[in-house]
């Protein structure tokens, strides 16, 4: 089995304002003056490997740096200078669904919209479109405008459109933290129908029941450095210790 991914020494620092301290006219005197820059590392020195066709769980506190992670193998952040983020594959990031929808646009209007932007033709979103309304369970609602969707429909919609996109590698973070349970065995039954294809899931959640029934290996990141990696059963015990 050879690596979809493999990542060696990343790191990510992001650079942030430093607050403007003083009385106000000291505040005003020093007004051209530039900001401090204050360094605030999120990931610290983080090496592992994701297999082919595997279900990689991701784990960690609000704040870890966990989906930073998730955003840089997505290249929408560049990691700092000298880490090593090799990917072997096309990637579908499933990552804040729903929040590129237009809500003064139909449902179906946003399916081919975000559908387009995915990399499908309309003619695939047209072929596909039945199937898609299906999986998200909004027949009824489909020429609705989003602006009325709650945020669990917009969700599954999107989710929907996203599973349509024929990718090697998902990456999905804490999707299905907004739908309803039984959504949620849907969606995990449809990612069980994507590793047997042989493709590769990394997903990051909250929910330690659902990584330790799906996942085939988890990794652990706590403030910002990798605790924990191998069976999942091991690193959510490493993880409730920490408190």
């Amino acid at each position: 089995m050879q690596p979809a991914i493999i990542v060696k020494n990343l790191s990510k620092t992001f650079r942030l304002p430093g607050e403007r301290r003083g009385t106000l006219r000291e505040r005003l005197m020093k007004f051209h003056q530039r900001n401090e820059v204050k360094a605030r590392k999120t990931l610290d020195d983080i090496n592992f490997e994701v297999m082919q066709g595997e279900f990689f769980g991701i784990i960690g506190r609000n704040g870890s740096g966990k989906s930073t992670l998730l955003k840089i193998l997505a290249g929408i952040y560049r990691p700092d200078k000298g880490s090593e983020v090799t990917i072997h594959g096309r990637i579908a990031p499933m990552l804040e669904l729903g929040v590129g929808f237009n809500p003064e646009l139909t449902g179906r209007e946003n399916v081919f919209l975000n559908a387009t932007i995915m990399g499908m033709t309309r003619q695939e979103v047209s072929e596909r479109y039945e199937k898609i309304v299906r999986f998200a369970e909004l027949e009824q609602f489909m020429e609705l405008q989003v602006k009325h969707y709650s945020s669990g429909m917009s969700v599954r919609l999107a989710f929907a459109v996203a599973m349509q996109v024929e990718s090697p590698i998902l990456l999905l973070d804490e999707v299905l933290a907004v739908g309803d349970f039984v959504f949620a065995e849907k969606c995990f039954a449809h990612f069980e129908e994507c590793r047997k294809k042989g493709r590769t899931i990394i997903l990051v959640t909250h929910d330690p029941s659902a990584m330790e029934r799906f996942a085939d290996r988890a990794m652990l990141i706590h403030q910002s450095r990798l605790e924990a990696i191998g069976n999942p059963h091991d690193v959510l015990q490493t993880y409730h210790a920490l408190g």
